[in-house]
């Protein structure tokens, strides 16, 4: 027997948490990113091959609490995939056209998806095996570091953060990687946290991430990751995480 009633209770809502894709394998070089303790905000990396050559990837740091931005989180990854696999795909496209394409795409996606304005500093980059070249763009984002045997040099923002304006520019440059050399990348929330409880009150800043990523010692990205994250963890100790935090790394073979 079907009851004509029905019950007052919602239904539950479908919970949307955006998971990055597996590292692909980079001929001559290694990708990887981790976080420390758990998701609070909203940092999001991910990375895939667009090309025999070329392999692109991103963080994303969009504003809010996780449990307010999983939409807006899985709009602008959806973006990110599916736009960067078509605008960075033909042999014969140029990276930086492309590249402001897709930040534009991803700009939109987020204002549309928040029906307002939503900001979200980004660091995307499509990195070609075969040459060692990096081109990106960074909106907004902490600086990211490129350590050589020259020392370390930061890769600062080129434009304002994604999700501010219907109409956003950026500066699009493309660098190259030596053999050895590394990228670090970290979210606002590693240079934000502050010293253990009784001991230190300044945050741990781009200074003091520059002496870590100096001293740390040699291996992959994913020690490299390790050995930032378990630093940060030592500096801020007991302290309440605020925010994401989150390191990605980019090692290029010898």
């Amino acid at each position: 027997m079907h009851s004509l009633f029905r019950s007052s209770v919602p239904e539950p809502a479908v919970t949307i948490e955006p998971f990055p894709a597996p590292f692909p394998t980079i001929e001559g070089a290694a990708l990887a990113a981790d976080f420390l303790g758990k998701r609070v905000a909203g940092d999001f990396y991910d990375s895939l091959r667009v090309g025999p050559e070329r392999v692109l990837f991103g963080l994303l740091d969009v504003a809010g609490r996780r449990e307010d931005n999983r939409v807006i989180l899985a709009a602008a990854q959806e973006i990110f995939r599916n736009a960067g696999a078509e605008l960075f795909s033909p042999p014969d496209m140029n990276e930086s056209e492309a590249m402001t394409e897709l930040s534009r795409r991803i700009n939109r996606s987020l204002i549309e998806t928040s029906s307002g304005v939503h900001p979200c500093p980004a660091f995307i980059a499509c990195y070609h095996e075969k040459v060692g070249t990096l081109c990106y763009t960074n909106a907004g984002h902490t600086p990211a570091l490129l350590r050589d045997q020259s020392g370390v040099a930061e890769l600062g923002s080129t434009g304002l953060p994604l999700g501010l304006f219907s109409h956003v520019t950026a500066e699009v440059p493309t660098i190259g990687m030596a053999k050895g050399a590394t990228l670090l990348l970290v979210s606002r929330g590693v240079l934000e946290c502050e010293g253990r409880p009784g001991q230190a009150t300044e945050e741990l800043g781009l200074e003091r991430l520059k002496q870590l990523f100096q001293t740390a010692p040699a291996g992959g990205a994913d020690a490299l990751c390790a050995f930032i994250l378990s630093s940060v963890g030592a500096f801020s100790g007991e302290s309440i995480q605020c925010d994401d935090q989150t390191a990605l790394a980019l090692v290029r073979a010898a």
